[in-house]
Parts: C-alpha cells; sequence; structure tokens
C-alpha cells in the first residue's frame, strides 16, 4: 500500500507538468499577458526544479526519504493552491517556481522509496515508476481542459487537493526510510558524470528535453485549439511516452548502468 500511495502521488506530481498546457491561453487572454510571459509558468517551474534536485539527494540522505517526499508534498499543495489565487502572472509564474521546489524533492526521491519499499524487486519498481510518468503527462493536459474549461484557477487547485490527498496517503502508510551510513555529498549528482556512458546519456537528455518543453510551452498558441483540443493532443502525446516507457523494458538498462557505476550507486 505504500509503494501504491507513493506511486499515486508521483502520478499527480507528473500531473503538474502539463497542467496547465491546455489554459496558457486562456490564461494570456484574463491576464492581459503575452505568449512569452505566460511561457514563464514553464521556464520558472523546470528552472527550479532542475537547480533543486542536484540537492535532493543531499536533504533526503540526511532527513530520510519519507520526510523528503512529505516536505516535497507539502511545499506543492501550498504553491499550486497559491496559484489558483493569484491575480497577475508575475504571481502565477512566482508561484510556479516554488511548485518546481516541491516538485524537484518530491520526483526526485520517489523512485528510490518506491524501490525500498517495494517487494516485487528493483525491475518491478522501475516499470511502476515509469508507468506513473506516462500516466502523469497523458493526464495532465485531460485533466487540465477539463478543469480550466469550467474556470483557469481550477487546475490549480485541483492539483493541490490531490497531492494534499498523496500527502495524507504517504504520512499514513509509507514507514519512515532509514538513512544511509554516509550521507550524499552536495557535489554527488556532478561526481557521477564522471562515468562517461552516463555523462553521454545525460547531456543527450539535455537537448532532448529542452526541445520537449519548448515545444511543451509554445504549441498551444499555434494549434488555433481550444483547450479541450489542445488537452486531446498532449493526451495523445503522454500516452505514447507511456508506452515509450514500457517498451522495450527499461530496467535491465538502469540496473547494468548502476552496477557498472560506482559513482551513479553514490548519488
Amino acid at each position: 500500500m505504500a509503494v501504491w500511495a507513493t506511486a499515486f502521488a508521483a502520478v499527480v506530481a507528473f500531473m503538474g507538468i502539463g497542467l496547465v498546457d491546455p489554459i496558457l491561453p486562456a490564461i494570456a487572454v484574463h491576464l492581459e499577458a503575452s505568449a512569452s510571459q505566460v511561457s514563464l509558468l514553464f521556464t520558472s517551474y523546470f528552472l527550479i526544479t532542475a537547480v533543486a534536485m542536484l540537492g535532493t539527494g543531499w536533504v533526503s540522505s540526511r532527513i530520510g526519504g519519507e520526510r523528503t517526499l512529505l516536505l516535497g508534498l507539502g511545499i506543492v499543495v501550498l504553491f499550486a493552491g497559491l496559484a489558483g489565487t493569484s491575480g497577475s502572472v508575475g504571481e502565477l509564474v512566482g508561484f510556479r517556481a516554488g511548485w518546481g521546489l516541491g516538485n524537484a524533492l518530491f520526483v526526485a526521491t520517489a523512485l528510490a522509496v518506491i524501490v525500498g519499499a517495494a517487494s516485487g524487486g528493483t525491475e518491478s519498481a522501475i516499470i511502476l515508476y515509469e508507468a506513473a510518468l506516462g500516466l502523469g503527462i497523458s493526464l495532465g493536459p485531460l485533466v487540465g481542459a477539463l478543469l480550466g474549461d469550467a474556470s483557469r484557477r481550477y487546475p490549480f487547485f485541483g492539483t493541490a487537493a490531490l497531492m494534499a490527498v498523496g500527502f495524507v496517503l504517504i504520512a499514513t502508510l509509507l514507514r519512515p526510510t532509514p538513512k544511509p551510513a554516509t550521507p550524499t555529498g552536495i557535489t554527488a549528482p556532478l561526481k557521477a558524470l564522471r562515468h562517461g556512458g552516463l555523462a553521454t546519456t545525460a547531456f543527450t537528455a539535455l537537448f532532448c528535453n529542452y526541445a520537449f518543453f519548448t515545444i511543451l510551452a509554445f504549441t498551444p498558441f499555434i494549434l488555433g485549439m481550444d483547450a479541450h483540443g489542445i488537452g486531446l493532443v498532449f493526451f495523445g502525446w503522454g500516452v505514447l511516452v507511456a508506452v515509450a516507457s514500457g517498451w522495450p523494458p527499461p530496467a535491465a538498462r538502469a540496473s547494468s548502468s548502476s552496477r557498472s557505476c560506482p559513482a551513479c550507486r553514490s548519488a
């Protein structure tokens, strides 16, 4: 039950990535903002997420995985709720940045917690995590379109409510995770890049994600569709991400990579 509770919260966390995508044009109209200003909702979110993820291992190795998850969820609940109350694009961008901090603490720790708590082994845990990733990315735009059609504020309030449910489930069902004997250093993620294969994959992912999120932020303004149409387009995209996440199975690649890289295991 603890694993499923964490997976549920992971689905909601990944939903937050594309939740605002279908309502970007509506936000621009209501807040009298340009497309570039509204796109900062993604820029602030991912900039803070990317930087904060570098220190998440340092935090979780000192306060434990369960507390790190709860801290991240609590921050997301707070800032997603505040985003729903925002009255200007500047406030919304700032609240999304805070949301990104909570997302980094949760997402970067969730896989380790699922692997540690799952009874089916590492392979099953990784597949479950990637299923949560695909499900969240596919459902986010769809839920955002359905709620955003009623009000641009509802997607933010809906995320806050679902994350609050995840907070309660994890606090209730997940036992405190033991801290590692040796705390992770703040530079561990950078030291892991000494492994050639990991460094190549990391920099390839950098360019891939740059293109991915540029398209995600810009496409709603050129599709010429309403929120439902945009939501369905990105729902289909997310479904394909979910399929690609599980086929071919990634467990063997992840396992062999971690075994051959001591720095990866340390990070």
